[in-house]
This record gives C-alpha cells, sequence and structure tokens, in this order.
C-alpha cells in the first residue's frame, strides 16, 4: 500500500550538471541539478534566483552545460557551495572556449552550448529556457553511430530528497522493446 507524503517533489533522480559563463574574461560555474528536456529542440535550467551566474547568464544569453563524472565531484561541489560574488571558481576547471563563445570543461565528457530563448519566473527561481547551438562529446564517449553512449559518459545522478549522488546503471533493454513481453 502507498503512503501519501504529503506534496514532495519528487521526481528524480535527475542528471547533475555545472552549468558555466563568462564573467568578464573569465568563467564562472555552478552545481545545478535542477535541469530538464521541455521539447525536442529546448532544454530547461532553473537556477535560484540570488544565483550570481543569473546576472551573467541573462546578460550574455549563453551558457554551457557540463555533464558530471564521478571524477568531478570535489570541485563540483565547491562550485555548488561557493558563490560567484563572494570567490573567484575560474580555475575550478581546465576548460577551452567552445564555438559559441561559453566555457566548455576539458574533463567533461558532455557539454552542451546554449542560447537563451526565454526566462520563466516563479518564486524565488529563474528558469532558463535554451535552445542547443553546439554538443561536445568526448570522441571516446561516442558509439559506433556516432551518438553519445551514457554508458561511457557515466554522468552522476541526484536525487532531492535525500540529497545524494547516484551513479548511472546497467542497460536494460531498447526502448520501447518491453511492450511485447509478458511474464
Amino acid at each position: 500500500m502507498k503512503k501519501s507524503i504529503d506534496t514532495k517533489l519528487a521526481l528524480y533522480p535527475t542528471p547533475v550538471t555545472i552549468v558555466g559563463a563568462m564573467n568578464g574574461d573569465k568563467p564562472t560555474w555552478t552545481l545545478v541539478a535542477h535541469i530538464g528536456i521541455i521539447g525536442h529542440d529546448r532544454i530547461l535550467v532553473s537556477l535560484a534566483e540570488p544565483h550570481f551566474i543569473n546576472r551573467l547568464i541573462k546578460e550574455s544569453g549563453r551558457l554551457s552545460i557540463s555533464l558530471v563524472t564521478e571524477e568531478m565531484l570535489a570541485e563540483v561541489d565547491i562550485a555548488g557551495s561557493l558563490s560567484g560574488a563572494k570567490g573567484d571558481k575560474s580555475e575550478l576547471f581546465e576548460y577551452e572556449m567552445g564555438e559559441g563563445g561559453t566555457p566548455v570543461i576539458k574533463a567533461a565528457n558532455l557539454t552542451l552550448e546554449c542560447s537563451v530563448a526565454d526566462i520563466y519566473k516563479t518564486p524565488n527561481f529563474e528558469s532558463f529556457i535554451c535552445t542547443i547551438d553546439n554538443t561536445y562529446v568526448e570522441e571516446s564517449c561516442l558509439n559506433d553511430k556516432g551518438k553519445p553512449d551514457y554508458t561511457a559518459i557515466k554522468p552522476v545522478l541526484f536525487e532531492f530528497p535525500n540529497y545524494q549522488y547516484l551513479r548511472t546503471g546497467d542497460v536494460i533493454g531498447k526502448c520501447l522493446s518491453f511492450k511485447n513481453k509478458t511474464e
């Protein structure tokens, strides 16, 4: 029997990401796990309104979004706990500039370069609706068809109810391959 746990936000896990934006000639970074797909051509990045990086994203209209691996977690936690208004986070990650002028983390196996199409405000949050301008994938993380191989990318997941990171698991089958199986 299921038990009601009130109106808890429990639609998890979500991928852990690092959002990057330029602060003058230096990058700044923040940890974001409230991220989603809202169409085949749009993604959503939800940030608490007071975040320092929000202003930079609004000014430039651009940001990078990198999937996080376990090896990046120490720097990721710093990026998520130190405000860009109070400290310089530019040296947390080695990076190169993407074609669209956003910082692309070298250690990240997958990074999206995005442009802001719209901003949707809710109490205390700004959700950036973004178009994807470029997708960068480490070559060793592409399958034989040139598509991202998430078993090689190994993105870290986040779940909010218990505030913890999770590993991605094994492939259990192709999407829609179970519809004709019976027990």
